[in-house]
């Protein structure tokens, strides 16, 4: 059977608008997807489509590519081979929805929020096809963002990706995977978790590249991380208890503490509990940050306990500097 040219494979006339090709592709790609359809070769069709996509979506990919179509003889009948002194420039092109650059994988305390710039700067690797020597593949970076849980529990989960690989024929495909991602305790902003042998494929039989983890932190407004290590998490007082100090209990990611607060505390007052941060090689700090919250007055009894305390204060007069 004849390999179907990128329009065939996208259903659309060679004469299609950019929106008939765009409406082409959303359609196959809703219906061969790998995570709805049943097909047994949904993984391998969708990689057919993104790579046909890839091309006609980018006017000038198409116009090079309409060109291949009309003079077959000058370009050797070859997809995606580019014009490189006549080396053969074999051209891959890495789709980036295949690597949630528009989304995110796995759940629980980490996922995976992109690949940058989804396998390099532009999606596009390739090799001399004279070439018989092993080449190795490149390696490829990624941000993994966790929770800061993980930080100090260590963590592991499965993560689903399509990766690319190479047919046996030399034709790039996709492939789905689960990577096991361990997420070990202590680890800091910006380390990095390396899966070796998840990388780019070799050619020529030569070892994949592998794919490095660089790890953020999934910030909150009550929680938050900042010099890599150090855990900045705000906790709420009672009036009376920031006025008077007093012993309260909390929930922190280094478990549960009881703490002194001292008194007279204001709000957005500092607590710095040394080495209770990430417990990497060396420990960073926690700072608990207070907020006073006032109860509610909903009856009688409330306001006159509170126009009690305004009488008593009455001479108190908060200043407010512009």
């Amino acid at each position: 059977m004849a390999e179907r040219n990128y329009y065939e494979i996208l259903g659309v006339d060679r004469k299609a608008s950019d929106d008939d090709i765009k409406k082409a592709y959303r359609k196959l790609v809703r219906k061969y997807h790998p995570d709805v359809s049943k097909d047994p070769d949904a993984v391998a069709k969708t990689s057919e489509i993104n790579i046909a996509y890839e091309t006609l979506h980018n006017k000038e990919k198409r116009a090079e590519y309409d060109d291949m179509l009309a003079n077959p003889f000058r370009h050797g009948n070859q997809q995606n081979t580019g014009d490189r002194g006549g080396y053969g420039y074999q051209q891959y092109d890495f789709d980036p929805s295949h690597f949630g650059q528009n989304g995110a994988f796995g759940s629980g305390d980490f996922r995976f929020d992109d690949l940058f710039s989804a396998f390099g700067s532009s999606g596009r690797h390739g090799f001399q096809q004279n070439r018989t020597d092993p080449l190795r593949g490149e390696d490829q970076h990624a941000e993994l963002v966790i929770d800061i849980a993980a930080a100090y529990q260590g963590a592991q989960r499965n993560l689903s990706l399509d990766m690319p690989t190479l047919t046996a024929h030399g034709q790039m495909t996709y492939e789905r995977k689960t990577l096991n991602v361990k997420i070990p305790a202590g680890i800091t902003e910006g380390q990095q978790i390396r899966l070796g042998g998840q990388g780019l494929p070799g050619f020529n039989g030569g070892a994949p590249g592998d794919l490095y983890l660089k790890i953020s932190f999934r910030n909150e407004e009550t929680l938050y991380v900042q010099n890599r290590k150090d855990v900045y998490q705000r906790i709420n007082v009672a009036p009376w208890t920031a006025a008077l100090g007093g012993k309260t209990d909390i929930n922190t990611p280094a478990g549960a503490l009881s703490v002194n607060i001292p008194a007279n505390s204001h709000n957005g007052q500092k607590m710095r509990l040394k080495g209770k941060g990430i417990p990497a090689k060396e420990a960073g700090d926690l700072y608990l940050l207070i907020n006073i919250v006032l109860p509610q007055t909903s009856t009688e009894a409330d306001r006159a306990a509170w126009q009690a305390l305004a009488s008593h204060y009455a001479a108190f007069q908060p200043q407010n500097h512009v």
